[in-house]
């Protein structure tokens, strides 16, 4: 395992700040992280560079970090907050169109038509807007109580569960997701 450097652009040097914390906390929480980050972009790759991000900005608030019994909710809210910033960086390449490639019917049961069912769900969880989107993955995604959902995104309960109410019903809407219904 490498050690953690620190280039400090002050002295021109560098130091080696280890945080065996640190190292063993990513190890332990990297995977259910990523799956929060996945849930976030519509690329696996953009993904692991959200959460690379954000375990980055957690490094440099290490010592900063009074309770490290929450850190996945500071860990949460860098990505939410990284993810955040990125859309509104963004410019708009994407381009809606009339019709999407629909999968041929295949029989019931099939790992081909489960995967294309769940590429539909999230297809049609990404046509929501940030806000919702990001609740809803807290919610039903990493299984967040609507109090905890509420305060990794700083809002009240009551939002959360509006918000979480119309996403549903935009996603019961959703024509893409008619066949399940």
């Amino acid at each position: 395992m490498t050690s953690l450097v620190c280039t400090s652009g002050s002295n021109g040097g560098t130091r080696t700040l280890p945080y065996p914390s640190f190292s063993s906390y990513m190890k332990a929480r990297q995977p259910v992280l990523l799956r929060t980050a996945r849930s976030l972009t519509a690329n696996p790759s953009d993904a692991e560079d959200l959460l690379q991000t954000a375990l980055a900005k957690t490094y440099v608030a290490w010592e900063r970090i009074e309770d490290h019994r929450a850190l996945d909710g500071y860990v949460r809210r860098a990505l939410l907050n990284t993810r955040t910033s990125q859309w509104r960086k963004r410019k708009v390449d994407e381009f809606v169109c009339d019709e999407l490639p629909e999968p041929e019917d295949v029989p019931a049961g099939d790992p081909a038509e489960q995967q294309a069912l769940h590429d539909a769900m999230w297809r049609a969880i990404m046509k929501l807007p940030a806000r919702q989107r990001a609740m809803v993955v807290l919610r039903y995604y990493e299984d967040l109580s609507e109090a905890q959902t509420a305060e990794v995104l700083g809002v009240s309960v009551g939002t959360v569960k509006s918000a979480v109410s119309r996403a549903l019903g935009k996603l019961r809407e959703d024509p893409e997701l008619e066949p399940v219904r």
